[in-house]
């Protein structure tokens, strides 16, 4: 089954690259759990997630696990928002901004 366009009655195109990753930082930011997660990222730049679970359930008295927060850890990489990085034997967990200006700067500019 082909889809079509209504308003121009083209066969839908494939979304490009740009809006795919658009499509991915909303999803990302869509819950408030990942929303916490990014603050404290912003606050505490690099974590552990032993750290940012532990600041989740103190700071915001939320009831998760460190596998739920990992869960939510791998849509934002997918997003692009966050950055891991192994340091010995930890992985170290860091905001990366950049996705949301490169949006912003499209609608802003």
């Amino acid at each position: 089954m082909q889809f079509k366009n209504k308003l121009t009655c083209n066969h839908m195109v494939a979304y490009n690259e740009d809006m795919k990753n658009d499509d991915a930082i909303f999803k990302a930011l869509s819950d408030s759990t990942r929303r916490l997660i990014l603050d404290e990222m912003v606050e505490r730049n690099e974590l552990t997630l032993y750290e940012l679970t532990i600041r989740l359930i103190s700071k915001h008295k939320l009831d998760i696990s460190r596998q739920a927060i990992a869960k939510h850890l791998a849509l934002l990489d997918e997003a692009g928002l966050v950055k891991s990085e192994r340091k010995g034997k930890y992985r170290i967990l860091r905001y990366n901004s950049e996705p949301l200006k490169d949006l912003l700067d499209r609608w802003i500019d």
